[in-house]
């Protein structure tokens, strides 16, 4: 029985992470679950899972579930705050961790769980978006072993040579590790979220509940409307970037509605591998948890007879210039990522507020950016500076903009 902490377990991931690991009970047991606020969701899982630890990193809801906690789980040790977080994810009986914390927050538990050696799932883009250059030496000298769950790198991954795999999950590759196995490119998909074909005009007056209902995923609010101004696949792009080792030059992104493709592996003879399958996330999840075995989902399997098109296409900077703004902080390097992804962080929240316009959340980090590009990033103490500067600088912009 391997033993598992879920890093933001009442999130989609964590929920999905979950559902996998229920139809896998003989293989896999709970030891830790943490969330932020939600008790009654965390209260649920613990009468469903019984885990042994549960970390609220709100001190508050940590105290309001240990009162409702029903006497048959007062077995069951609550913590609170973020010391607790890292302190779990580091936690000497845990074999593998979930890292499903949405945002910066996810940062220092997944890179205490890194630290400890632990194998780690990775569906914490921030992580690799704000430290990618120090969290990736950090798994190279733990020992630990990274798997990519995002369904983009997790295809990638999957498009991979085994030998390739094992040097990504260990941090053992080359600055020519890919072009050494004849691979010109990866090419990540998008879905273009829910205005791919909603006119440029219209953006101002997008709402957050359009913004929050994908066409394809079941994704959480945050990420949901990161997909729909495709900041989600700008991130994506800088977390390629860190994994893979790969040249910015050497990344592709493409529209791809129907989200059946989930991203796409070039060789240098001409040849494409791509992966594919449902849009559901417990596909990446359970091939994480076992690799490199594969284990059965309730997930179906594609029907081809009844698939009537796959389209793709560019991603049009005027309608996605979010995107176009991650892959210039790539080129400038970690302080530049760091800053962008905090500006919208507080951009996307102020949306979510109607404080925001839609169209507004890419001005508000284009400003932040520019502002904040060439700064340096040497040590996780600077990372950590950049990140609360580019935050308090993206509240000052957001006054301007929302006048």
């Amino acid at each position: 029985m391997q033993q598992l902490v879920i890093l933001g377990a009442t999130g989609s991931i964590g929920l999905s992470t979950l559902k996998v690991v229920s139809e896998h009970s003989e293989r896999y047991q709970v030891l830790a679950l943490t969330a932020d606020t939600n008790v009654a969701g965390m209260l649920e899982l613990c009468n469903r899972f019984q885990p042994k630890y549960v970390v609220m990193a709100n001190v508050e809801a940590a105290a309001e579930l240990r009162q409702r906690l029903p006497s048959h789980l007062k077995g069951i040790e609550v913590l609170s705050g973020q010391a607790a977080l890292a302190e779990i994810a580091g936690h000497g009986d845990a074999d593998i961790v979930m890292a499903a914390i949405v945002g910066a927050a996810g940062l220092l538990p997944t890179l205490a769980a890194v630290r400890a050696g632990k194998t780690v799932l990775l569906a914490n883009k921030e992580a690799l978006i704000m430290a990618g250059s120090l969290f990736m030496q950090e798994v190279r000298h733990s020992g630990a072993r990274l798997l990519p769950v995002d369904s983009e790198h997790n295809a990638i991954f999957q498009c991979l040579p085994a030998s390739l795999q094992q040097a990504v999950s260990r941090h053992q590759l080359q600055t020519d590790s890919l072009s050494s196995h004849s691979i010109s490119k990866l090419m990540l998909t998008a879905s273009g979220g829910p205005f791919l074909q909603r006119p440029l005009h219209e953006f101002a007056t997008i709402t957050p509940a359009e913004a929050i209902a994908h066409p394809n995923w079941d994704m959480g609010q945050k990420i949901s409307v990161d997909s729909a101004t495709m900041m989600n696949k700008g991130l994506e792009f800088i977390e390629a970037h860190w994994l893979f080792q790969c040249p910015v030059d050497a990344i592709e992104v493409v529209i791809h509605p129907q989200s059946v493709i989930h991203s796409m592996v070039q060789y240098t003879d001409g040849s494409v591998i791509a992966q594919l399958g449902q849009p559901d996330m417990c596909t990446p999840i359970a091939y994480a948890l076992a690799y490199p075995e594969r284990i059965s989902t309730s997930v179906p399997a594609l029907d081809f007879s009844r698939m009537s098109e796959l389209s793709f296409s560019g991603a049009d900077k005027k309608r996605f210039p979010n995107l176009y703004l991650a892959i210039e902080a790539c080129r400038y390097g970690q302080a530049a990522t760091t800053a962008l992804n905090a500006a919208n962080e507080v951009a996307v929240a102020a949306f979510l507020q109607h404080r925001l316009a839609f169209n507004d959340i890419a001005r508000l980090n284009e400003q932040v950016l520019e502002k904040m590009a060439t700064n340096s990033a040497k040590d996780l103490e600077h990372i950590l500076a950049i990140d609360e500067q580019a935050r308090q600088l993206a509240q000052q912009q957001l006054g301007a903009l929302s006048k």
